[in-house]
């Protein structure tokens, strides 16, 4: 689903880029411009990210 349509981001680019290390909106807006023009997209991309950020805490737990 796209999150960023002034920048064509969606929920899996900002997955990706959580599994590479973002784990704040800054990083987001930094490699992949989440938020840069509009901004509508904030929360949104917020939430994507707080459930990415999640997954991989929960993940990473698992394979302990």
């Amino acid at each position: 689903m796209y999150i960023c349509v002034c920048k064509g981001i969606t929920d899996t680019a900002i997955r990706d880029a959580v599994h590479r290390g973002a784990d704040r909106m800054r990083d987001l807006k930094t490699c992949l411009g989440v938020s840069e023009q509009c901004g509508i997209c904030a929360c949104h991309a917020k939430e994507v990210l707080e459930q990415a950020l999640m997954q991989k805490t929960v993940a990473q737990r698992h394979s302990t």
